[in-house]
């Protein structure tokens, strides 16, 4: 519990240093071995956290500890749609949310690192922030799939731990800064079924690299 808590704060910590969130904007959560979540607070800025502001859920959805946030069935959804995500990020990461706040599709096939580390990106169809509609409908959305933007909202990542969804949210953002400059430019131009299924190839089994130096801190 202890790694797990100091893993939340570090990397919320360091969602808010890249401005991808905003006052108390946005969500982490790490699933837990009870079968339960780990999630950062309501009503806390990002800068302010600390690891004993955060909320403890249980495996049947239930408070057990510190102020819940208002997305928690997100994170309850998510998990228990998908037994293969161990960590959930929410944030409004600026370029990404532009893009979400259009309703328009974002198609990671212009860039190669785009379709290598996270794929598909789908838009979710607005729905009341906090809301079960909404839950659910992520849910299903990020059902073998990595990221999506959430319309008029922001974005969501998934990956086997914390670090993982916190790089995936870094290349979400990179990329759709990638992507309406290309637009500027007058658009991207997209690589071609047979370029992208090769990616795909090269992509299979890489993941992000251990680095037991992270974070800094004494065990």
């Amino acid at each position: 519990m202890k790694r797990s808590a100091s893993d939340l704060v570090f990397f919320a910590l360091k969602l808010h240093e890249k401005g991808f969130v905003a006052s108390t904007d946005g969500n982490l959560s790490i699933r837990l071995a009870s079968g339960g979540f780990l999630a950062t607070p309501s009503g806390i800025p990002k800068a302010e956290l600390n690891e004993t502001l955060l909320a403890a859920v249980s495996p049947s959805g239930q408070g057990k500890s510190g102020r819940l946030s208002s997305e928690w069935p997100l994170h309850f959804a998510v998990y228990r749609r998908d037994p293969g995500v161990g960590a959930i990020v929410h944030a409004h990461p600026p370029c990404a949310t532009a893009l979400a706040c259009s309703l328009e599709t974002f198609d990671t096939g212009f860039l190669s690192e785009a379709v290598m580390s996270l794929g598909e990106v789908p838009v979710v169809p607005y729905e009341m922030p906090s809301s079960e509609t909404l839950a659910d409908a992520v849910a299903a959305a990020l059902r073998n799939r990595r990221a999506a933007l959430l319309a008029n909202h922001g974005a969501v990542t998934v990956g086997p731990d914390i670090r993982t969804a916190f790089y995936r949210m870094e290349s979400l953002e990179h990329s759709a800064r990638i992507f309406l400059n290309a637009r500027i430019l007058g658009g991207a131009r997209r690589l071609d079924d047979e370029e992208i299924a090769a990616l795909l190839r090269l992509a299979e089994g890489y993941a992000l690299a251990d680095n037991p130096g992270y974070p800094p801190r004494p065990d």
